[in-house]
């Protein structure tokens, strides 16, 4: 139980700023305001983005991917909104091609939450094959573009992203122990957590399916399985800013601990090829 509460700690801070919108979110759907909601809620989205890094929540390297994950989240709107899958039906100032401005931190909020958890529960990587699990990941991406005028190949962008991460396996620290698992299973579960989180947000009229014009419907399952191929997308992302940081800015080499104890549920063994003292091999 005490693991489960560190856990659930180390979550729910990550996941600030994905709360943080929800609560503006929801405020904003019953509080009047003297603007465009869309438009409070990009002030929002732009103050709370630069308190998080004023206070060091975030760090700078941090906010730059916030910033890139907006730019690829805009990219999926502006599209989307244009074909019909989705609209924003409210009017505003900061609407570019019927899509506010506001909507891309959506998607800043999935890479926040990433960089964070990262962090905090000292993600490692164990086999990760970089380039053909970014080529799976460009493949999932560009077929969210491609399959209205081309058939629809997500079953076969899923295939592609689990041959990638086959051997693949994340792991994680709570406390004192480290616990492991595919990585496409994170996959898995953080894509349900967002189907989730898509339906609070339709529910306080964040964006509107073509069947919620009238009154509010739970999303469709499918999206499910869409979430979780596009957090494939904002992994590959957040990894090669890690794999960026390790390179740039290298760890110092832990101090020589005399008779250590071993971790339970500890993964993996030493790189054959490190130093003596040196931590399993991994992308940090």
């Amino acid at each position: 139980m005490r693991q489960l509460l560190r856990f659930g700690y180390h979550e729910a801070v990550s996941c600030m700023f994905a709360v943080a919108v929800f609560a503006m979110l929801a405020v904003t759907s019953v509080v009047p305001l003297p603007i465009a909601r869309y438009d409070a809620l990009l002030a929002g989205c732009l103050a709370l983005t630069v308190l998080l890094w004023a206070v060091g929540v975030e760090t700078g390297r941090e906010v730059l991917v916030i910033g890139l994950f907006h730019l690829v989240g805009l990219a999926l709107e502006l599209f989307k909104v244009r074909t019909g899958s989705w609209a924003y039906p409210g009017e505003a100032f900061s609407k570019i091609g019927g899509v506010p401005l506001y909507s891309g931190f959506m998607y800043a909020a999935v890479g926040s939450y990433m960089c964070q958890a990262w962090r905090r529960l000292d993600l490692q990587l164990i086999n990760y094959r970089t380039w053909p699990t970014a080529l799976a990941a460009l493949f999932v991406y560009a077929n969210f573009f491609a399959h209205h005028w081309l058939p629809d190949l997500r079953l076969l962008g899923a295939i592609a992203l689990i041959a990638a991460t086959w051997r693949t396996t994340v792991t994680f620290r709570v406390g004192p122990t480290r616990y492991t698992m595919p990585l496409a299973v994170s996959f898995l579960l953080i894509g349900g957590v967002l189907w989730l989180a898509e339906n609070g947000a339709t529910f306080l009229g964040a964006w509107q399916y073509p069947d919620q014009g009238d009154v509010w419907r739970m999303v469709h399952l499918s999206k499910f399985g869409s979430w979780a191929l596009l957090v494939s997308v904002s992994f590959v992302l957040v990894a090669a800013l890690k794999r960026w940081e390790s390179l740039s800015f290298p760890r110092p080499a832990p101090p020589q601990i005399t008779n250590p104890k071993p971790l339970s549920h500890s993964v993996g063994g030493r790189d054959p090829h490190a130093p003596a003292g040196q931590p399993h091999a991994g992308l940090r």
